[in-house]
């Protein structure tokens, strides 16, 4: 390559919080991360987007970067009860007298993207590692020895791998030769973040109503989260969400649900159809491109899987990057590598088929499914276990995770 050249160990498509995770990631194992991102530093990160950081997310914050995870963990909020209502009426609920986990990290925060961002641009400044604004990736070229990049700003970049977390529309992806494959939910989905109240607020509960009276009959989802409340409302046959989410509709949501002190208090609306895709092969064919997070999987949001699964992602390569690195021989840089595809590969097609699942319970159109759950609403007031499994559903399966060591993730 010509021109304005820089080299680095490890380049980093992305400054998400995958991005920024992998390079924590490298720094905690000696190697020096240069991150690429395609927006300006002043760019909008409205909403709250992920709000629900697991447990084994904050341990790996925590290692990469001490203080991270338990900094996260003092901002953000423990929701104490879990409550579930079947049209109009409760079916379950539990509280729990501590938030559980291990040590000081608990079994999850609750807290806005954008504040978990902060956190980690403090940390990556505390690295002395730099955020290479308005710096689009334009074009990847791999070989054996390693990678060339090509950004917007007219520079160039060489370096010994390449991690594509630049999210869904991933260039990095795309220049690799991989494609997507999925699916897309047949529902829309309308996301709204209403602010917290001084006066009366609601008490901190996450609950799920099924075919709410106060939604005329659509699925609601309501999470608190540091400072304010994540509603989530599930569009039916017919809905125009663009008309569902104008103002005026969204305020009466809001006061019919959350009550008429929180009418005033939407701060944040959108609306989406989501995505149940995977890339085809998450490395180049020099295994010198490594994708993660949204570059290499996007997955409906029901058990939180998508920042945490990408997070998992960064860990991850980072210790292929630094084993191979440090070897330095084509065996182990191609089986570092391939263990990192095999691995993060297995564990996106377990958390697709999980947020498959719950997407197609939600949905409701299979008969059987609808039975089932109106028959556990009749057995609730006399088995716990009916109510319970109302509340678990839309969260997708609990089954023993196909990577033992990131989790549920």
């Amino acid at each position: 390559m010509t021109g304005n050249t820089t080299a680095a160990p490890a380049l980093i498509a992305g400054a998400g919080p995958v991005g920024m995770s992998t390079a924590l990631a490298l720094h905690a194992r000696g190697v020096d991360a240069t991150i690429l991102e395609a927006e300006s530093e002043d760019r909008d990160r409205s909403g709250s987007r992920a709000i629900y950081v697991h447990g084994s997310t904050l341990r790996t914050l925590e290692r990469i970067h001490p203080g991270l995870g338990t900094d996260l963990v003092a901002e953000g909020l423990v929701w104490p009860t879990r409550r579930t209502l079947f049209r109009g009426k409760e079916v379950f609920s539990r509280t729990y007298d501590s938030p559980g986990g291990s040590g000081d990290i608990p079994h999850f925060t609750s807290i806005p993207q954008v504040v978990t961002e902060e956190h980690m641009h403090r940390a990556l400044d505390e690295a002395g590692i730099d955020i290479h604004w308005d710096a689009e990736v334009e074009s990847v070229e791999t070989s054996p020895s390693g990678v060339e990049v090509e950004t917007a700003d007219g520079r160039e970049w060489v370096g010994e791998f390449l991690v594509g977390a630049d999210g869904g529309g991933s260039t990095v992806r795309k220049e690799i030769g991989a494609d997507f494959d999925g699916d897309q939910s047949e529902n829309a989905f309308i996301i709204a973040d209403v602010g917290e109240v001084k006066d009366n607020p609601r008490p901190f509960e996450r609950v799920f109503h099924y075919d709410a009276p106060a939604a005329d009959g659509r699925n609601v989802l309501l999470v608190p989260f540091a400072g304010g409340w994540r509603l989530d409302i599930q569009c039916i046959e017919g809905d125009d969400p663009e008309e569902l989410c104008s103002d005026e509709r969204m305020r009466e949501f809001v006061r019919d649900i959350m009550g008429e002190q929180y009418a005033d208090n939407l701060q944040w609306v959108s609306s989406y159809y989501f995505l149940q895709v995977m890339a085809d092969t998450f490395v180049d064919k020099h295994r010198r491109v490594l994708l993660a997070g949204e570059a290499a999987h996007l997955l409906a949001p029901f058990g939180a899987r998508g920042m945490n699964s990408g997070i998992a992602d960064a860990d991850e390569a980072a210790s292929a990057i630094a084993a191979a690195i440090n070897a330095k021989t084509d065996a182990v840089v191609r089986d570092e590598v391939e263990l990192y595809a095999a691995r993060r590969e297995t564990a996106a097609e377990f958390n697709l088929n999980a947020a498959g699942q719950a997407l197609e319970y939600l949905q409701g159109e299979n008969p059987a499914t609808i039975l089932q759950k109106e028959a556990a609403a009749t057995l609730a007031d006399h088995f716990e276990v009916a109510g319970e499994w109302l509340d678990d559903a839309p969260y997708g399966p609990h089954g023993t995770p196909p990577i033992v060591s990131t989790g549920n993730y």
